[in-house]
């Protein structure tokens, strides 16, 4: 009488992974759907500037400000999304790990000068205008994540790329470093999200053209930084310990 118990007891495992199978999803199909996010995220940004802002300049006038949200979407968000997956890339599971620590360290690296130059653009603005800098949440939570990405950055390229780091000192650092980077994604999305909001339109209540078009750019950063994460947080893209069989150096 037994016997139906145990069978009964192995549908559950069978259906569970059944539907964790059918859950799964390719990582390089997930990237290119991630990169189209991207991409669609910093042309919206680009056409909500270009179309209801008035376009850019260097002059100093509100069309210089306008460089701000798209480089910070650009640099602090997707391109520094996409410094984060380098390591979930299948391709990086073998072989020497060097070309790639150089790839994450340069990605990161770029969206750091992008991001800089949209802090200089937002600065040169206010200046210009007479207007006072720092007055605003988005702007301590802004230039907190950018020197909290500038001390990873820096930190990273110490203890991951100089050649004489030992290696007790990598393998410290390295959960502070994950843990890190999706805290200044997630920090990067909000800041860029709360930022919307206060370049909003007049009569923004009335919910006009660019509202929508604006609301809708929150959204999909908002998105585009949550599936970053998940992305950092499936185990199964995970890159194996160099103990592993899966990984050869």
């Amino acid at each position: 009488m037994a016997a139906p118990s145990d069978e009964k007891g192995a549908v559950g495992p069978r259906c569970h992974h059944r539907s964790t199978a059918m859950l799964d999803v390719p990582f390089l199909p997930f990237c290119a759907f991630l990169g189209a996010l991207g991409f669609l995220c910093v042309a919206m940004v680009g056409t909500w500037c270009q179309h209801w802002r008035g376009g850019f300049s260097l002059d100093g006038s509100s069309r210089t400000f306008n460089w701000h949200p798209v480089l910070m979407v650009t640099g602090l968000v997707v391109l520094y999304g996409a410094a984060a997956l380098v390591y979930r890339i299948p391709n990086t599971w073998r072989g020497p790990k060097l070309p790639w620590k150089v790839l994450h360290g340069s990605l990161a690296l770029g969206a750091f000068i992008l991001t800089v130059l949209g802090l200089a653009a937002v600065f040169r603005f206010h200046n210009s205008q007479g207007t006072p800098n720092m007055y605003s949440l988005h702007s301590w939570m802004g230039l907190g994540t950018v020197l909290l990405f500038s001390c990873q950055w820096a930190a990273g390229f110490g203890a991951f790329l100089l050649p004489w780091a030992p290696t007790w000192l990598q393998a410290l650092y390295k959960p502070i470093h994950v843990f890190f980077g999706s805290t200044i994604l997630m920090l990067s999305v909000a800041s860029c999200v709360s930022g919307i909001n206060e370049n909003g339109t007049m009569e923004y209540k009335l919910l006009p053209a660019e509202a929508v078009f604006a609301n809708t750019l929150g959204l999909l950063i908002l998105i585009f930084g949550v599936l970053v994460v998940a992305a950092l947080a499936r185990p199964s893209w995970k890159r194996p310990d160099s103990n592993s069989p899966d990984s050869r150096q």
